[in-house]
């Protein structure tokens, strides 16, 4: 029970998917080891069946509503969750969302959205949990980042490679900023995932889902990919007082793809 009187916020952890996402994965983990979990979605029946499972195991959660691409709604939810809960420990950004195309085929619009939703979702989370931590001092803050951060894995998503790029540097700078106040930042960078968002993002630069699945298994040292709770995992370690001298990393959670030349 490593999260036993702590309150996670879970952003984006929202799923109608049967099987296992990230931010699913992650808040029901959270809610396993203790802690008392807000999950933040911009669908918030998807964020009320990820809190239902959590309750469903004896666990402590809420569901709120959020638009992580609009200052005055993150504002709006984390004050339901301090009003809740009294405070925030754990601020988990998991919201992720690919646009295929490189710059020529990318409009302004879509590439800005990707932004918006890849980095300014961290920003604005961020911007509306930190002061609590610094005047706690005391806090933890997990990005899910990608491997796309540091490595052309194959997919036209420019904008997604710049944004997840973005979003591990701006952790490595919260960490060394507020490393004085006692607040760590780290990021996840997960590889090749067998998630549901591939499904619905992925699987149309292939031929069929059985085509995708083999070749994201092989592209993997391990031989497959990894799943929702290898991220879960890598997540509550760095967000554990396990890890309470480690800040501003960014941990690759991807069966040694990373080191593949």
């Amino acid at each position: 029970m490593r999260f036993q009187g702590k309150v996670a916020v879970v952003v984006g952890g929202g799923s109608h998917d049967d099987g296992w996402s990230n931010g699913k994965a992650c808040a029901v983990a959270y809610g396993r080891e203790g802690a008392q979990v807000a999950v933040l979605d911009i669908d918030v029946s998807a964020a009320r069946k990820t809190a239902e499972t959590i309750t469903s195991v004896g666990g402590q959660a809420i569901e709120v509503q959020v638009d992580v691409c609009d200052l005055g709604s993150v504002n709006d939810a984390i004050a339901a969750v301090l009003n809740q809960f009294g405070q925030i420990d754990v601020l988990h950004n998991n919201v992720g969302v690919t646009h295929m195309g490189g710059p020529v085929d990318l409009d302004e619009e879509t590439f800005q959205r990707s932004l918006d939703l890849n980095l300014g979702s961290v920003y604005r989370t961020c911007k509306a949990v930190l002061p609590g931590m610094v005047e706690r001092r005391s806090g933890v803050i997990v990005n899910v980042s990608s491997l796309a951060a540091i490595r052309y894995t194959g997919y036209p998503y420019f904008a997604y490679y710049a944004a997840k790029a973005a979003v591990n540097h701006a952790t490595t700078a919260i960490a060394m900023e507020h490393a004085p106040n006692g607040i760590r930042a780290n990021a996840v960078m997960p590889g090749l995932i067998d998630s549901p968002l591939i499904y619905r993002q992925i699987a149309g630069q292939y031929v069929s889902r059985d085509e995708m699945v083999d070749a994201r298994n092989r592209a993997v040292p391990l031989g497959r990919m990894g799943t929702a709770w290898d991220i879960a995992e890598a997540s509550l370690f760095l967000a554990s007082d396990s890890a309470k001298f480690i800040t501003g990393v960014c941990l690759p959670v991807d069966g040694g793809q990373s080191c593949r030349v």
